[in-house]
């Protein structure tokens, strides 16, 4: 088999994991995107217990597709709960955007110094937004379920809330990078922190991630 179908092959077998995945961009597995972990699952560099969202339907559906034993929940990347959304005490709020830049889907609207809101319908319940918030004004409410239909594979996550989640967070990726460009024709030179792309939204991530484990286990 040549190199590119090789590749081709790679990104269908990443698609196939990826599908499997809710889409929460949670980063609770170790990855800062779902994409992310489907692609360490399928170079065999990450278990297939390691999504608690997705939990036993998720390991089951993976082992399934990868001729892989069932087995249980990997605890030491969280617990299943039952979903969540995101909800902004509006009164309480002092437009700081530090939750706009944390969601990884663009979930909450809002400009500097000005209220901001949770689009509830966007929103994966990732909880990335609840450590940065300085006035703990963000709230996790229950998620209202929707009617399942057959196709959807999970009890609280529609197949058509995952694509758009995953389209988001990729659109967000684009995003910041588009608004990045301007500033490689200032005169200084930037450093790599200073440049926004995949690998810095990567340790964003994972840094909100570690905020938020300090926060559930301080409470």
């Amino acid at each position: 088999m040549s190199g590119p179908e090789k590749i081709t092959h790679s990104l269908d077998l990443v698609e196939e994991i990826d599908a499997w995945l809710p889409q929460t961009q949670c980063g609770q597995c170790g990855y800062p995107r779902c994409w992310d972990y489907a692609r360490a699952i399928a170079g065999n560099q990450a278990d297939i217990n390691q999504c608690p969202p997705g939990d036993s339907i998720t390991i089951t559906g993976l082992a399934r597709l990868l001729n892989k034993p069932v087995v249980a929940l990997n605890t030491a990347f969280g617990v299943h709960r039952p979903r969540t959304l995101a909800v902004i005490k509006e009164s309480l709020c002092i437009g700081c955007t530090l939750c706009i830049q944390a969601c990884p889907v663009d979930a909450i609207v809002g400009s500097a110094k000005l209220m901001h809101t949770v689009i509830a319908q966007e929103c994966t319940g990732c909880e990335l937004c609840l450590p940065p918030c300085p006035m703990d004004c963000i709230e996790l409410v229950p998620y209202a379920s929707h009617k399942k239909n057959t196709a959807d594979r999970w009890p609280e996550y529609s197949m058509v809330q995952t694509d758009r989640a995953r389209n988001r967070i990729n659109a967000r990726i684009l995003r910041l990078q588009a608004e990045q460009k301007p500033l490689r024709g200032r005169h200084h030179k930037q450093s790599a922190e200073e440049v926004t792309d995949p690998e810095k939204i990567r340790r964003e991530i994972q840094a909100a991630l570690v905020r938020v484990k300090a926060k559930k286990q301080n409470r």
